[in-house]
């Protein structure tokens, strides 16, 4: 076989099973778990879609048709103290804060709203070309998850994207990506449907770290729930403390941890 003919064929092999590029390029994410600070509770009718901490107050994007809404929380009691809703028509997603404006998703319309920060009161919209899951802050612009592996690099002042990142791990792309946050250099995601944190390099979309959560919801309160949906989604981190709190949709707690490796 001639050098050239084998290059070819190599490089054929390759692309026809694209997750033996990303074991080649990859390490085995480093393994966390946590520990519980503090337990809040936390509504058990907000369908919990994104969450942020600022200020010491948590805000809260809820979803469902008619029951969207955006919410400045007490976190001891998990009262609103401030909130909005969104019209019948809107499935509210996603949230984050970015120079005193909060950002809000929804999931089917591909239309995002601006509020102000201190009376939420409407600012702009923007729109984006696919489904809205989770939206954080990286530095001085946007990222947004669909559901998929990508995540979409936006401008802010008007939502257009300027990159796509493919999230892969040592084993390939991983999917259903949801509620993200900024943490320390990495974007953390909710895995839909499980009770994994992935802890992503915004530039290559490296999986560097996966934090399982599971049980931290008490079993008993965890068989209340639709186990269909009902599921771990909200991340939200206090730089003052070093801690995050994570909750769930339609959750009665809110969990405060701290993390470490196993």
């Amino acid at each position: 076989m001639s050098f050239k003919i084998l290059i070819v064929y190599v490089f054929t092999i390759l692309l026809i099973d694209a997750n033996n590029i990303f074991a080649q390029q990859t390490k085995s994410p480093v393994e966390y778990t946590y520990e519980i600070v503090n337990t809040y509770p936390h509504d058990p009718h907000a369908y919990t879609q994104g969450l942020v901490y600022h200020d010491g107050w948590l805000y809260e994007g809820t979803g469902g048709n008619g029951k969207s809404s955006l919410r400045k929380v007490e976190i001891k009691s998990g009262k609103p103290r401030m909130s909005t809703n969104l019209a019948v028509k809107y499935f509210g997603e996603g949230i984050t804060i970015l120079n005193n404006q909060i950002y809000q998703l929804t999931w089917m319309s591909r239309q995002g709203f601006i509020y102000d920060l201190n009376t939420f009161s409407p600012v702009s919209t923007f729109s984006y070309n696919t489904q809205g899951w989770g939206i954080t802050t990286v530095d001085n612009y946007l990222v947004m998850s669909d559901g998929s592996e990508k995540l979409y690099c936006m401008n802010p002042a008007n939502g257009a994207v300027f990159n796509v990142v493919e999230v892969h791990d040592n084993k390939g792309i991983v999917k259903m990506l949801n509620e993200l946050e900024y943490i320390d250099g990495k974007i953390w995601a909710n895995v839909w449907l499980q009770d994994i944190i992935v802890m992503i390099d915004p530039d290559t979309g490296t999986v560097s770290g996966k934090l399982d959560l599971a049980g931290i919801l008490p079993s008993i309160e965890r068989r209340k729930l639709d186990k269909n949906d009902d599921v771990l989604n909200g991340i939200a981190y206090n730089p003052e403390s070093k801690t995050v709190y994570v909750t769930g949709k339609n959750w009665s707690k809110l969990f405060e941890i701290r993390v470490r490796r196993k």
